[in-house]
This record gives structure tokens, sequence and C-alpha cells, in this order.
């Protein structure tokens, strides 16, 4: 991040609203375990959209410990459904959520979002994508189908550390498989029939697709 992105940031962040006690306790539990959650840059932009968007019902694709499903619950009327897989963040996402008090409004679901998607049924007014980037393009079949008309798909963290603009050969051996198949999520999302995407440089990048 240059300095102006910094400085812009933390201007922002000084003036911003601030969460209720709850989410930011929440949000610096997670930090101090090494848990990422989404960027403060990202939520201002994620409550802009969901102030414009009015989502009734909500996908998520990756809970970790439940912070962004309560950030939902909180910052509009939506129910959601959210998918994870890793056991040990499951047992603190479901702790957290039953701590929320909206354990009525987030349905949380044990395991691999590949085999979960495949059996679920819309449609949802937005789904949010944070999970295992290199696997955003196999997701996205199912996500489109389960996405109402109108409706919104968020993906976060698609600039995958800067690494999404490097050549193939300058990126690590071991990211590469991530790394061609976040551009190939991102052709498939650009150049879509019935798809307009735009990516935000927010975070660690946000691709917005809305399904025509």
């Amino acid at each position: 991040m240059s300095g102006y992105d910094e400085r812009l940031e933390i201007y922002l962040s000084s003036i911003a609203d601030e969460d209720d006690p709850f989410l930011e306790r929440l949000e610096a539990e997670a930090l101090a375990d090494d848990v990422p959650v989404i960027r403060k840059d990202v939520q201002r932009m994620l409550r802009f959209l969901l102030a414009l968007h009015k989502p009734g019902t909500i996908l998520e694709i990756g809970t970790a410990v439940g912070f962004s499903s309560v950030f939902f619950c909180r910052h509009s009327g939506a129910s959601v459904v959210t998918i994870e897989n890793f056991e040990r963040r499951i047992a603190c996402a479901e702790k957290n959520i039953a701590a929320s008090g909206f354990s009525d409004r987030i349905t949380l679901l044990k395991g691999d979002a590949g085999e979960i998607l495949p059996r679920l049924c819309g449609p949802f007014d937005m789904v949010f994508l944070d999970a295992a980037q290199g696997q955003y393009i196999h997701f996205l079949p199912d996500l489109l189908r389960l996405l109402r008309c109108g409706g919104l798909l968020a993906a976060d963290n698609v600039m995958i550390g800067g690494d999404l603009l490097e050549s193939h050969y300058a990126v690590a051996r071991r990211k590469r498989t991530i790394h061609k198949r976040m551009r190939e999520y991102l052709c498939a999302v650009m150049k879509g029939e019935g798809l307009a995407t735009t990516v935000l440089p927010v975070g660690d990048g946000l691709a917005l697709t809305v399904k025509q």
C-alpha cells in the first residue's frame, strides 16, 4: 500500500461509523489468532452495497470465525447461509454466531463448498465469496445458478496479494495454480454473457459481478 493509500485509509477510518463492540471484539480476536477477516475498506464497501442492494438472502462461501456472517446481519435485514470446511474454525464460528443473537438468521453448513453447492437451491440475492482463491473458478457455475437475476456476486481477495498482475513465471511456483485459476475466474466474470463485472482496488481486490 502506498503512503497516499495508507493516509487515506487512516483518514476514512477516523470518520467512519464504528461497528458495535461485539464486532470490534470479534475482529480483534480473529486478527490476534491470525485468522483473516474482511478488511476495513472492504467492510465500508460492503456496507454501502448492502444499503444499496438490500438483499434478503445472502450466500457466503468461507465462514471462518463468523465475523462476516454477523456483519451482514448487523448491516442488513438478510438471512445468511454460510459454508465452512475447517473444523477448528467451525466450532469458533458456532460460538460467535450464538453469542451474536443472530442464530435465527444465520445457517452454518459444515463441509466442502464444492460438495455442498451443487445440492443447494436458490435463489440468493447476494453471494459473498471469501474462500480458497484457487477454487473460485470451480465454484462459479453453481454460484451463478444460485444467484437470482439482478443479484450481486462479491468475490474478495482477487488480487492474491498483488501476484495477479505478475507474469506466470514471476510468481512463486507454489502459487502458480492459484494465479492461473484466479485469472480464469476474472476472465469468466468479465467476459461472461449476461454478467457485468468491475474490480475495485479495496482490500486485496474486490470483484463485483451483477447477473443480468
